[in-house]
């Protein structure tokens, strides 16, 4: 997932290591990926991404993992390292989505170690409100929804998700804020874990 200077500004510690992605478990943990030179783009940090994945795992090979918002893919890529069997990317900037694909071609382009096979995964270079009008070959069973600030987006896509027929009966679904967001979500979305990261806020919900 993305960072973006439309949302919030970044932070000198966030500048750090700006050009690249690091994945942190998984088949491909420590794997540097590049990430492309756009205004606000950085990966969702690691401490983040290690709670979220603390909070999933484990990750069925089974799952189906549909990315928001997608800028780096950091969250989605994620997901493929750590066991998920499939992944959709959803990404409008062109020159994020081609890295994204370059870089899943990197990570994949030959058979896992212990000889699972590839995960399937596509990169959707579209906005996420035409992608999500259309509907799904099939549900997915955790969504990453980290849309730009102030926008009231989250609250739009969340109800997108659930009536579009895009969300398992069980999905998990992550979503990030700012920390004084209140969307109003689905009443069937629990709450299951939040935690504070910086300028925003990471919360997991869970469908029923």
């Amino acid at each position: 997932m993305a960072r973006r200077t439309s949302r919030r500004p970044a932070s000198k510690s966030a500048d750090r290591g700006r050009g690249t992605l690091r994945l942190i478990g998984g088949d491909f943990r420590r794997r540097r990926l590049p990430i492309p030179d756009r205004p606000g783009l950085r990966p969702t940090p690691d401490r983040v991404r290690e709670t979220l994945f603390n909070w999933l795992m484990p990750l069925p090979g089974t799952a189906r993992v549909l990315d928001l918002y997608a800028g780096t893919g950091a969250l989605g890529l994620e997901a493929l390292s750590r066991g998920a069997g499939t992944a959709c990317f959803v990404e409008h900037d062109p020159a994020a989505a081609e890295q994204l694909r370059t870089n899943l071609a990197t990570l994949f382009n030959s058979p896992l170690p212990d000889g699972r096979p590839v995960p399937t995964h596509q990169v959707i270079e579209e906005q996420v409100s035409a992608f999500l009008a259309r509907s799904p070959e099939a549900p997915f069973n955790l969504v990453l929804l980290d849309p730009p600030f102030r926008q009231a987006l989250v609250e739009k896509e969340s109800h997108r998700l659930e009536t579009g027929g895009w969300l398992a009966q069980d999905a998990r679904i992550y979503i990030e804020t700012e920390p004084d967001a209140e969307p109003i979500l689905p009443t069937n979305w629990q709450l299951y874990r939040q935690t504070r990261a910086g300028d925003s806020l990471a919360r997991l919900y869970i469908r029923h």
